[in-house]
């Protein structure tokens, strides 16, 4: 990566600007965390909710220990074991950060990323960045910059390309209450992988429940419909491979247009339809790399439903969509 582009956007910061950089995850548009008015500038560019908050981005400990206070020996060990990384903590903020990014709360989600662009963008910035997934909001996330370069060409002031991201997911969100680790926000560290360091590990009522309208969260992804296609999803999911073929199959029938985001040992199956390769069924970290960009390309077929092959219950996918369980 050029260092002049990440001292160029790392200028843009600095004055109050706005940037698109890659994280490991997903790309983000980021802004100083301590800059109000450019923290504002994110939510106009997005069409974000004015009561959705802001994860920021630390480079290290020190800018940690500006912006949070009162961490517990518990939250510690999390960062230890997971930062840097796609892993975001919930955290008791101090004065000084912007408003907006926290919605006028006492907390704060931060991470500590591991890709060596945004590591550098926030070490050349001097600054925590308050940076969401970089989308319009309610679309689904970009994975490389030709997602969502014609999106956001016009929403923001410097654009870094780092290529696809390694990840595909965003980061899991996690707080600690009273001793237990409540996941907020499902993503690429899973309940599983939380409880090889910790006992207690819970995944909030909220995930996947309705939040009332005037009800405060402390995670973004949490309150408002996000990361789907415009398109009608179902998701199919039967740990039977041949029911869920069988399922797919007979719901396409039931359509005239359909897409179907099949696993790729399953294409074979659903010919005479149109197909997005999602990846092996055998390789979850394929499929999860992949997601968001398939479901970006589900609303350039302009069909009437998009049919999505399923993945085992522990794995929260990362968009609203009605869901059809084929437990046969």
């Amino acid at each position: 990566m050029d260092g002049e582009k990440i001292i160029e956007a790392a200028k843009v910061i600095k004055n109050g600007g706005i940037v698109l950089f890659p994280t490991e995850t997903v790309y983000g548009i980021g802004a100083n965390a301590l800059n109000d008015e450019a923290v504002e500038k994110i939510f106009i560019a997005k069409g974000r909710a004015q009561d959705n908050p802001l994860i920021l981005h630390i480079s290290d400990r020190e800018m940690l220990a500006q912006i949070v206070e009162d961490v517990s020996e518990m939250e510690y060990r999390l960062m230890n074991a997971f930062w840097p990384g796609p892993f975001t903590i919930i955290l008791n903020k101090k004065e000084g950060i912007a408003n907006v990014a926290t919605c006028h709360g006492n907390t704060v989600g931060v991470r500590m990323p591991s890709n060596p662009i945004a590591q550098e963008l926030i070490r050349e910035a001097g600054v925590p960045i308050a940076a969401p997934s970089a989308n319009i909001s309610g679309k689904p996330s970009g994975t490389k910059l030709s997602d969502i370069f014609e999106e956001l060409k016009d929403k923001v002031d410097y654009m870094i390309d780092g290529g696809e991201t390694d990840i595909g997911l965003e980061s899991t969100v996690v707080r600690v209450i009273e001793d237990e680790v409540r996941i907020l926000r499902p993503g690429k560290i899973t309940q599983e992988d939380i409880e090889k360091v910790m006992n207690h590990v819970e995944i909030d009522k909220n995930v996947m429940g309705e939040i009332a309208p005037n009800e405060k969260v402390l995670s973004p992804g949490m309150k408002y419909r996000h990361y789907a296609p415009k398109t009608h999803c179902k998701l199919i999911y039967s740990s039977d491979s041949n029911k869920m073929i069988a399922k797919v199959l007979s719901i396409a029938k039931e359509y005239q247009n359909v897409v179907i985001l099949s696993f790729r040992e399953d294409i074979a199956s659903f010919k005479g339809y149109e197909c997005i390769d999602i990846g092996s069924k055998n390789d979850l970290e394929e499929v999860s790399h992949h997601i968001f960009s398939a479901l970006r390309k589900i609303d350039e077929y302009d069909v009437d439903l998009a049919l999505i092959e399923g993945v085992e219950a522990k794995r929260h996918w990362p968009c609203h969509y009605e869901q059809i369980n084929e437990s046969m």
